[in-house]
C-alpha cells in the first residue's frame, strides 16, 4: 500500500479507482440473465485486482447470492469484514485448513476420498453437518474427480455423519471459444456423472446445487446455467473475449458491462527534448521529432509490463492519446506528448480507463500483450491504492487532493496474493 499521509491522503500520485456501481450494475445484469438460478460472484486473488470486501458487497446488493474464492485465507477475510453471505472454495483446501474453513462457515469443494475424509475429521466440531460441493471432471483436467471415481467421493460423503451433498459441479475449459461443440460435451458428461449416481442410488435431492457456467458460459450456454452460475471476469465488465459482445446483447435485451476499475496518475515531471533523443534504458527508439515529454510514476512494479513500450501502447493525458517514449522502467514511464504540448506537472494521466471522449481498456492491454484481462488486473502491484469514490465529482478519488479519499475508500487487500484457479489462462470464470 502507498503510505499515507496525516490528512489521509495518498502521496504517491498513483492509484487505481474502482467504481463499485458498476459492480453492483454487472452483477444486476448477470443475475438477470440466469434468474431464476443464481449468482455466484466469484471475487478470488483479491477480486481480480479490486478489493474482495468492497466488491463483494457490491455484487451482493446487485443480487449475488454467492461468493466464491480460491483459498480459505481469502474466504477468512470476507467473514472478518462481516460478511454473511455462503462463501464457496473453488479448490480442496489443504487439511491444515479446514479447521479454519469449517469455523469461517465456507463451503468446501471436495474431490477425493481422502479430501473427504480429513474434511470428515475436521467437521466434527461443527453443531450440524457441513455442506460440501462435489466437483467432477469433465475434461478440464486440473482438478476434480474423474467420473469414474465420482461415485466414491460422494459415497464417502453421505455415509458422514459431519458432511451434507450441497452441490456438483464442473468447469467449462471452452465455453467461449470454438464452435461450442467441446461445451456440449462437457455438459453432457456432467449430465451422464449424474445419472450413474442415481443408478447407483446415490441420488442427489432437489436441494443440490448444481453449477458449470463460468462467465462466458453463462453468456453463451442458456443450457449451461442450471442452478447457479460463476461469474468472475464479467462482473468487473470485461468480457472473457471481445466476441461475446453480440451473445451478451442478445442474453440482456441490449444490456452492456461497465468497466469498474481505472489506473490512474498524475504527471510528475516534464521537459522538452529534441527530435533523435532516445529515452530510458536500451535508449530503444529515437524521438521522431522534438517533443514535449512527460514521466509519471508508474511502472512494470506497479503491474504495467515493459513489453507495453514495444508493442506501441497509449496512456491518456488531455483527453488524447500518447504513445510510451521509452522502456517501462520499475517505478516510471516517459510519454511522448508531441511538439508545444500544453501538459504540466499534476495533469491526470490514465493508463486504463476514460478521459474525454478516448478510453483504454484492460483488454487492449491484454490483446497487445498476447494475454488476457484476468492477468492485467490481477497484475496490478499491491503498492497501487484502490479508491472507491462515493461521488462522482471529478475530485472525489484524488488522492492527491486532502480529504478527498475519506470521501471514498482507500482499499487495504493483499493484491496479487494468490491467484488461486484463475492461473494464468486458467480457471476464467
Amino acid at each position: 500500500m502507498a503510505e499515507n499521509g496525516p490528512t489521509g491522503c495518498v502521496l504517491r500520485p498513483t492509484w487505481a479507482e474502482v467504481d463499485l456501481a458498476a459492480v453492483e450494475h454487472n452483477a444486476a445484469l448477470l443475475a438477470s440473465i440466469v434468474a431464476p438460478g443464481a449468482l455466484c460472484a466469484v471475487v478470488k486473488a483479491d477480486a481480480y485486482g479490486h478489493g474482495a470486501v468492497a466488491v463483494a458487497r457490491a455484487a451482493l446488493r446487485g443480487g449475488a447470492a454467492w461468493l466464491a474464492v480460491a483459498l480459505v485465507e481469502e474466504g477468512v477475510e470476507l467473514r472478518m469484514a462481516g460478511i454473511e453471505a455462503p462463501v464457496l472454495l473453488l479448490s480442496e483446501p489443504p487439511q491444515a485448513a479446514m479447521g479454519q474453513a469449517v469455523a469461517y462457515r465456507l463451503t468446501p469443494t471436495l474431490y477425493s476420498v481422502g479430501g473427504v475424509r480429513a474434511f470428515d475429521m475436521a467437521a466434527q466440531a461443527a453443531a450440524a453437518p457441513v455442506p460440501v460441493h462435489v466437483k467432477v471432471d469433465t475434461g478440464m483436467h486440473r482438478v476434480g474427480a474423474s467420473p469414474e471415481d465420482l461415485p466414491a467421493v460422494v459415497e464417502e460423503v453421505m455415509s458422514s455423519r459431519h458432511l451434507a451433498v450441497g452441490g456438483l459441479w464442473t468447469h467449462l475449459a471452452m465455453a467461449g471459444e470454438g464452435d461450442g461443440s467441446f461445451t456440449v460435451e462437457q455438459l453432457a458428461r456432467f449430465d451422464r456423472a449424474r445419472q450413474q449416481l442415481a443408478l447407483g442410488g446415490q441420488g442427489l435431492g432437489s436441494s443440490v446445487i448444481l453449477h458449470v457456467a463460468n462467465s462466458a458460459g453463462t453468456i453463451v450456454h442458456p443450457e449451461a446455467r442450471l442452478d447457479m452460475v460463476r461469474c468472475g471476469i464479467a462482473l468487473y465488465g470485461e468480457l472473457p473475449s471481445q466476441e461475446l459482445g453480440p451473445a451478451l446483447s442478445r442474453a440482456t435485451g441490449g444490456g452492456r458491462l461497465h468497466p469498474a476499475l481505472s489506473l490512474k496518475s498524475r504527471i510528475a515531471f516534464v521537459r522538452e527534448l529534441p527530435a533523435g533523443s532516445r529515452l530510458s534504458y536500451g535508449r530503444c527508439t529515437p524521438l521522431p521529432e522534438r517533443s514535449v515529454v512527460a514521466t509519471v510514476p508508474i511502472g512494470y512494479a506497479d503491474g504495467m509490463p515493459r513489453a507495453l513500450f514495444s508493442k506501441g501502447a497509449s496512456v491518456l493525458i488531455g483527453g488524447r492519446r500518447r504513445r510510451l517514449a521509452g522502456m517501462v522502467t520499475m517505478d516510471q514511464i516517459m510519454v511522448d506528448c508531441g511538439p508545444d504540448a500544453e501538459v504540466a506537472v499534476g495533469d491526470e494521466v490514465v493508463l486504463i480507463g476514460k478521459q474525454g471522449d478516448e478510453e483504454v481498456t484492460a483488454g487492449e492491454w491484454a490483446s497487445l500483450l498476447g494475454g488476457i484481462s484476468y492477468e492485467v488486473f490481477c497484475g496490478i502491484g499491491a503498492r497501487v491504492p484502490r479508491i472507491y469514490p462515493t461521488d462522482r465529482s471529478p475530485r472525489s478519488a484524488d488522492p492527491l487532493v486532502p480529504g478527498t479519499v475519506g470521501s471514498g475508500t482507500v482499499g487495504s487487500g493483499t493484491v496479487g496474493s494468490g491467484m488461486g484457479e484463475a492461473g494464468v489462462g486458467g480457471s476464467c470464470e
